[in-house]
């Protein structure tokens, strides 16, 4: 469950001629403080910019990931809590992969027409048919639509305040016949402007997850078999795609 788009905060490298505070004079100085943060400030688009941005402009990005699960507790226990991490690639439209590493290995590939999921502890894999499956989802977000009209007719989207550094957008299935219950989108300031950072997702039985991407890069290009899945020989495939 992956980027980034225009140039939204970064300043011009320092000058050649390295002007030294003492050649400044303090007036000067705050003056030029207050513009850039007033610059820095309309960069900085709000969440809403930066979601359409990113859906526009990221065609493709790899990250390393960390997904915390947390779990309502029963008969009183507190949550329940579990981690796990590993890889993300994603290119649009619709074509993204999950490598979970720890605790257990599993493989999540979407190649534009199926949904392949292989679990290596059962040596299990289930192809379910990608059209059915992603429209109001995370991955819609992250890979799938085009742009913010698409996201739009699945989606009821609004602007959340500033939280942790990063601005952020929830967003709500207007299908409401699914565990989904909403997700929040979190975009952090990156080099090449506003980067995916952490996605948020509530179900309705109460389960929270949240992954946390690092190492992101921005629209690298990415081999074709980095979205390419073959059952390995021996497992078992359930195949729902038909």
């Amino acid at each position: 469950m992956l980027p980034s788009p225009a140039s939204l905060t970064a300043l011009p490298p320092a000058s050649p001629m390295n002007l030294k505070n003492t050649l400044v004079s303090r007036p000067l100085r705050t003056a030029v403080a207050a513009v850039l943060a007033g610059s820095a400030a309309c960069a900085w688009a709000g969440g809403l910019d930066s979601l359409e941005q990113f859906v526009r402009t990221t065609r493709s990005g790899q990250a390393d990931f960390t997904q915390v699960v947390t779990m309502p507790g029963k008969d009183g226990q507190p949550p329940r809590t579990k981690t796990q991490s590993g890889s993300f690639a994603f290119q649009r439209p619709g074509k993204f992969r999950f490598d979970y590493r720890k605790p257990f290995e599993q493989t999540i590939v979407a190649d534009g027409q199926t949904l392949w999921l292989y679990d290596v502890d059962l040596n299990q894999v289930t192809a379910r048919k990608q059209a059915q499956v992603l429209g109001s989802t995370p991955a819609a977000i992250v890979a799938a639509a085009p742009d913010l009209k698409a996201l739009q007719r699945d989606f009821t989207l609004s602007e959340e305040p500033e939280q942790d550094g990063q601005q952020w957008v929830k967003a709500v299935p207007k299908a409401r016949d699914g565990q989904l219950q909403n997700i929040r989108v979190g975009f952090r300031p990156g080099a090449q402007g506003a980067e995916l950072s952490t996605l948020e997702i509530a179900d309705s039985f109460g389960q929270r997850s949240t992954l946390q991407f690092s190492n992101v890069a921005v629209n690298p290009a990415l081999p074709a078999a980095s979205f390419q899945f073959k059952p390995p020989a021996g497992a078992d495939v359930l195949n729902e795609s038909r």
